[in-house]
């Protein structure tokens, strides 16, 4: 996620954002789960994560989500839904917990039998008829409405735009859209079955894999190929255009546009092929199927890296101001996200450093190449403020824990350039070839996997040849930036 600036062409000083067991949070919700005969309700448990305690469900494993929504024609009114889940217990369990809220679940089936349900928090409590050992199959099916309305709080989900939807689930907002064990430790295959009227196009993660036409519905079908975070679910709903063209080796890059703007836009999503090798130089091949950028008419303050189709808003590529130079580099940064971030995902929330910090280092690379803005000068105006970033939202891999009620608010800025700061002090303690060879190493790697902050640090220490434990302590930990390798001179703001 990287945050958009409203009043400056600058750089924005702070960057904007058989069974199943347990949880997630028991936080504000507009949930109206219509429950089916109430047994004593079951508290959310939670997988742990240091940031979000009572995030995901532990108990299971998704290996995929089947998910079906019919649109009407009307952003205002829920969508019908129907959510499939294939699982794999690791516990025994008397209950089955998904993150849903905001939304009326109408039914639940557990390997083609009926369970009962029940709201706890922002968990649907599935009851089955009789216990699931561990290690079984598990089938659920869930008949629901999806809310395309904010909730009070306006925390995600469902992204209404000037001719439809977008989803914006970062960071557990996919919860709000489909039932699903809502953390990215969790990733899982993704099936989307979106039914349109007449006129109105649809698009999702993936590839098209069918279409179907009933009268005047339309059926698309798309499917990934690699595993996803719910996190990073997309599923574009308009009258809009995609647009297609070839990326480095053949790969597949569609656009999805409003149509009244394919035009204006084409200057931009043209530029897409060569930003993908660009990157590919960096650190290796895209690891993804296709990819694309989804341009959406509404006001969001922010820019997404939904996997295989990044969402950007409209008035980034049409309003005037913005040097060409940063709007390149702003598509660079949601690009690098498909390596740092999608394919190699956090296993806890505290890890978000190594996505964001990544992708602001690449948009940064990419901005001093192209446009000769200096990383250094960029770097040394980070370690100034390093300091007082740090002391307002914890060090870039412990994080202080969000504003209540307000989970976005972990996008601060010590985890965008204060963590590119990281990477900086990384390549000046080792050089730049052992810097070059753990980047493309750690995506290629962890391809497809969740990744640990200490992952990072052992590879590191073997492409240095010693052990860097002593020096990411300090980076990654500690209260005050630590002395920058090379640069005796650079002192923080005081």
């Amino acid at each position: 996620m990287l945050l958009t600036p409203r009043t400056t062409a600058s750089r924005p000083k702070a960057l904007r954002t058989p069974r199943i067991a347990a949880a997630l949070l028991a936080a504000t919700a507009s949930a109206a789960l219509v429950a089916a005969s109430a047994p004593s309700p079951v508290a959310p448990l939670g997988i742990g994560d240091p940031l979000f305690p009572h995030l995901g469900n532990p108990g299971y494993d998704v290996a995929s989500y089947d998910i079906g929504f019919t649109y009407r024609g009307d952003n205002s009114k829920p969508l019908e839904a129907v959510t499939k889940i294939d699982a794999r217990t690791t516990a025994l369990l008397d209950h089955i917990n998904l993150d849903f809220a905001h939304g009326k679940v109408r039914s639940v089936d557990v390997n083609g039998e009926r369970a009962r349900f029940e709201s706890s928090g922002e968990d649907l409590v599935v009851t089955p008829s009789v216990p699931v050992g561990p290690d079984d199959l598990l089938q659920i099916t869930v008949r629901h409405t999806s809310d395309p309305m904010p909730t009070k709080r306006g925390e995600g989900g469902w992204l209404r735009t000037g001719d439809g939807l977008a989803m914006a689930n970062q960071a557990d907002a996919a919860h709000l859209v489909f039932p699903c064990n809502d953390h990215p430790a969790d990733k899982a295959g993704f099936t989307f079955r979106i039914t349109t009227p007449e006129g109105v196009t649809a698009v999702a993660n993936g590839l098209p894999v069918a279409a179907s036409r009933q009268g005047s519905a339309t059926t698309r079908v798309y499917r990934t190929h690699h595993p996803m975070a719910t996190e990073l679910a997309q599923v574009s709903i308009g009258r809009s255009t995609v647009l297609h063209r070839e990326g480095p080796h053949g790969l597949p890059v569609r656009d999805v546009v409003p149509t009244k703007d394919r035009k204006v836009l084409e200057r931009w999503l043209k530029k897409t092929p060569g930003q993908i090798d660009w990157m590919e130089k960096k650190v290796g091949r895209y690891p993804f199927e296709v990819y694309g950028v989804l341009i959406a008419h509404a006001r969001t303050g922010f820019e997404l890296e939904t996997q295989t189709l990044s969402l950007f808003e409209r008035e980034l590529f049409t309003r005037s101001g913005i040097p060409e130079w940063y709007v390149e580099a702003i598509m660079v940064h949601e690009l690098a996200h498909q390596w740092f971030g999608n394919s190699v995902s956090p296993r806890n929330w505290s890890d978000l450093w190594l996505n964001e910090g990544h992708a602001t280092w690449y948009e940064a690379l990419f901005a001093e190449e192209k446009a000769q803005k200096s990383l250094t000068a960029r770097m040394r105006a980070a370690y100034q403020q390093s300091d007082g970033w740090r002391a307002t939202g914890g060090p870039p891999a412990k994080p202080k824990a969000p504003a209540p009620g307000k989970k976005i608010s972990i996008f601060r800025p010590i985890v965008y350039d204060g963590s590119a700061l990281v990477l900086y002090a990384l390549r000046q303690e080792i050089g730049q070839e052992a810097f070059d060879r753990v980047e493309r190493e750690w995506v290629r790697l962890h391809r497809d996997g969740n990744v640990s902050t200490a992952d990072f640090v052992r590879l590191a220490s073997l492409a240095a040849g010693r052990d860097l434990g002593g020096f990411f302590d300090g980076w990654l930990y500690g209260e005050k930036t630590p002395p920058m390798p090379g640069h005796p001179d650079w002192k923080p703001a005081k």
